[in-house]
């Protein structure tokens, strides 16, 4: 049986490439082999799943206009549809887009970008996927009798691409399903129109959920949002944020989202939101409808709100405290350290918007991140619909309460890029007279012009890494023209790092070997309840003690070892005065520890050539950026016995 394929995506097309929608001379709609014809592929029968596409609308040169082809931007238009022509329903639908010509995103209307900032969004490199907002289920023709409103999901894209020439007719090099259990052969491409259909992968082994909704995943992190009271038009949500990695943490996090139907936050318990300004609803749409409302003793309107923890001290306020896991000024520890820390809760009352008044239409918010002081990055996916979360009943008897409904947003800790570190490394080692210390620009060098932000960062004599950069240049100087070094005629510029780590190498004899490990907080804050933690390859296994730390093998990690502060040792103080302020340089705050190892079960390692140095260093969940060189050995040193 043929499906029906009378839908506003194909009139529209009909009209496009039959010349009834007309446009500048700029654009190139009309270009060679763009025209697709007005009815769908015959593939479409064919297809047993889900059936993706992108129409390449037109785009326009925009100024400015340029002679250099490669610079010459180009707004564009294009649409992407994925239609459920399987038997069963698709939850949470996710489609990936492999753009490849520098692409600027800047609005998509039917989907939210996933990992996506704010716009533009650049896809352009590495493409983009697209998750479905409001539709975010696709039910199958034969439990809708073909009604194609339920069944597919359109996505209008506008944004801004690079390069090509007038004729070219730039198309993405990649279309894909991207949703679990799913196999999508290379899309076919017929001008500015390709398609592709996804089928279900027979090798794939789906978990048996008795779910209603989306089964729940629990990445590094994540966000449960429970509606817990629904009214025509308002409802109280409660947030509660979860950290389940070993190694995560937050400390005095900011939470984002973005409404997307022009909800505001009436008011908050167990957080705040950091700007209060009635002005944005009163002109805004939320003015128009709620005519008569007093807009002062709103707490937000914003679109993207900032939502912060309270302190401690508020946690018993009437008003705005008594909530379980609140109020801890922003501080998520991992449960390795303390598991009642590792949650977070809030309550948000929120007001809507026609259409959505009625108790059923409620729509979570989008785009969720999350930050902290010096804490991992993560990148967070679009909220799915869960089972409704289940609580203990609040008078105190045998019994349970469910949420409305809920929804999860899952995150996931992410690398820095390079230079965009916030802590950093510097090797040391008993055998070598110099200190290779954090890589130049470690943690960013933006605006530095005194310095070279591409020249290898100086050795220097071991002393010096107890000093602030600005007075290291004597120390580095002096020991470059004893070892006879070449210094540059441009030095090179600082880490630019708050947090560094000296990992020095502290002895090595035949049964084993030591290393010191040293934090220094170059910021005038401090951090209280700090926590390290290292991977080494084959030394791992030799751990034995660390001394001043509080140091435990973790479990789930590969190689990794887990170190906080002894009672007393777990407050890293931050940079103060030194002793005369005159003429002495400023004092980071510091903690230090030795670690020891046996080479018993690490058999064939060298600790010299790198097998005694870390692989992976960690301050408070936030990955540090390495040296990329080792200490040399000097002369006259010889191996322990």
């Amino acid at each position: 049986m043929r499906i029906p394929w009378n839908v506003v995506s194909w009139i529209l097309l009909v009209l496009f490439y039959n010349g009834t929608v007309q446009t500048c001379n700029a654009q190139d709609y009309d270009s060679p082999g763009t025209t697709t014809p007005s009815t769908p592929p015959a593939e479409i029968d064919k297809c047993d799943g889900i059936f993706a596409s992108y129409i390449f609308q037109g785009r326009e040169k925009e100024y400015p206009f340029v002679k250099n082809v490669s610079a010459q931007a180009w707004s564009f238009q294009a649409m992407a549809t994925v239609l459920n022509t399987g038997s069963q329903e698709l939850k949470s639908w996710k489609l990936f887009i492999g753009f490849q010509h520098r692409e600027l995103l800047v609005s998509v209307d039917g989907a939210v970008v996933v990992d996506g900032d704010d716009f533009p969004i650049s896809v352009g490199k590495n493409g983009t996927t697209l998750a479905g907002y409001p539709m975010t289920d696709l039910k199958t023709a034969i439990d809708t009798a073909g009604d194609f409103t339920q069944m597919q999901a359109q996505v209008n894209i506008k944004g801004t691409q690079f390069g090509l020439t007038a004729k070219t007719i730039p198309m993405p090099k990649s279309l894909k399903l991207m949703n679990d259990g799913f196999k999508c052969p290379g899309a076919t491409r017929k001008g500015g129109y390709m398609y592709v259909c996804c089928k279900k992968d027979p090798k794939f082994k789906l978990k048996v959920a008795k779910t209603k909704f989306f089964p729940r995943k629990y990445g590094d992190l994540h966000f449960t949002y429970d509606v817990l009271r629904a009214y025509e038009n308002k409802y109280l949500a409660q947030v509660t944020i979860d950290n389940n990695h070993p190694l995560g943490r937050l400390d005095q996090w900011n939470l984002t989202w973005e409404w997307m139907r022009n909800e505001f936050i009436l008011d908050m318990r167990g957080a705040y939101t950091h700007r209060k300004d009635p002005a944005e609803c009163i002109y805004g749409p939320q003015g128009q409808y709620y005519q008569d409302f007093d807009f002062s003793t709103v707490m937000n309107c914003q679109k993207k709100p900032i939502i912060s923890d309270l302190p401690p001290e508020m946690q018993n306020d009437d008003k705005v405290g008594k909530l379980p896991y609140c109020c801890k000024d922003g501080i998520l520890l991992p449960k390795t350290m303390n598991e009642t820390k590792s949650r977070a809760i809030f309550q948000v009352d929120v007001f809507k918007l026609p259409p959505d008044l009625n108790r059923t239409a409620i729509f979570p918010p989008q785009n969720w991140k999350i930050e902290g002081r010096l804490n991992p990055s993560y990148k967070c996916g679009a909220p799915q619909r869960v089972d409704p979360t289940e609580f203990p009943d609040p008078s105190g008897i045998d019994a349970t309460t469910s949420a409305v409904a809920s929804w999860q947003v899952n995150c996931n800790m992410t690398r820095p890029k390079p230079r965009q570190s916030k802590c950093c490394v510097s090797y040391s080692a008993y055998y070598s007279d110099a200190a290779v210390p954090c890589s130049t620009c470690a943690c960013g060098c933006d605006g530095e012009r005194q310095c070279d932000a591409n020249a290898p960062a100086m050795l220097l004599p071991s002393d010096a890494l107890l000093v602030p950069f600005a007075n290291r240049t004597a120390k580095a100087l002096a020991l470059a023209r004893i070892k006879h070094r070449a210094i540059p005629k441009k030095l090179p510029c600082p880490d630019n790092c708050g947090v560094s780590i000296n990992w020095h190498i502290d002895s090595d004899y035949k049964s084993g070997w030591t290393a010191r490990m040293t934090l220094f907080n170059w910021d005038e804050m401090a951090f209280a309840d700090w926590f390290s933690a290292f991977q080494l390859k084959k030394a791992f296994p030799g751990f034995e003690k660390s001394y001043s730390f509080n140091g435990t093998k973790l479990t789930g990690i590969d190689s990794t070892v887990f170190m906080q502060g002894l009672p007393g040792l777990n407050y890293l103080v931050g940079e103060v005065n030194g002793t005369h302020p005159d003429r002495d340089p400023r004092v980071p705050g510091k903690q230090q520890s030795v670690i020891s190892f046996t080479k018993k079960g690490t058999r064939g390692m060298n600790v010299a050539q790198g097998d005694g140095f870390p692989t992976r260093v960690y301050f408070n969940g936030e990955e540090c950026a390495l040296p990329k060189e080792l200490p040399k050995r000097s002369g006259g040193h010889r191996l322990s016995d």
